[in-house]
């Protein structure tokens, strides 16, 4: 499976999710509703996934927790939140380099539309 294909079954999860449980609710059950879709479609997605990082020589073992990994292609940053900052997908860019990945999802549940809560965010991934 490629980067787009995941992304593309990700997308239609999160409508699931936002189409059953609405706006409203806790990023952490977001994370669990969309991580059990996910896998019960198939697809392995590990939650608060750790990932090292390097800084001046030194290895950190947690750098920091990614919200999703999804078949260890895409990373998925999970919001419940009023407005989505620039800085929320300037974070997800660095977790995609950091991760060495390069497709990302920012996905915020608290819209009313979920196709409007959802960026796609992409390290090197051509078009």
């Amino acid at each position: 499976m490629t980067e787009n294909e995941v992304a593309k079954q990700i997308v239609d999860a999160a409508y699931r999710v936002h189409t059953t449980l609405g706006p409203g609710l806790l990023e952490s059950v977001y994370e669990s509703v969309l991580s059990y879709e996910l896998e019960h479609r198939g697809l392995h997605a590990t939650r608060q996934q750790p990932v090292p990082l390097v800084y001046d020589g030194i290895h950190i073992e947690v750098g920091f927790r990614a919200d999703l990994i999804v078949e260890d292609l895409v990373i998925v940053e999970i919001k419940s939140v009023e407005v989505v900052a620039p800085v929320h997908k300037r974070q997800l860019l660095t977790h995609l380099r950091l991760a060495d990945k390069r497709l990302g999802l920012l996905i915020n549940f608290n819209v009313a539309l979920i196709k409007d809560g959802i960026m796609r965010i992409a390290n090197g991934l051509p078009d």
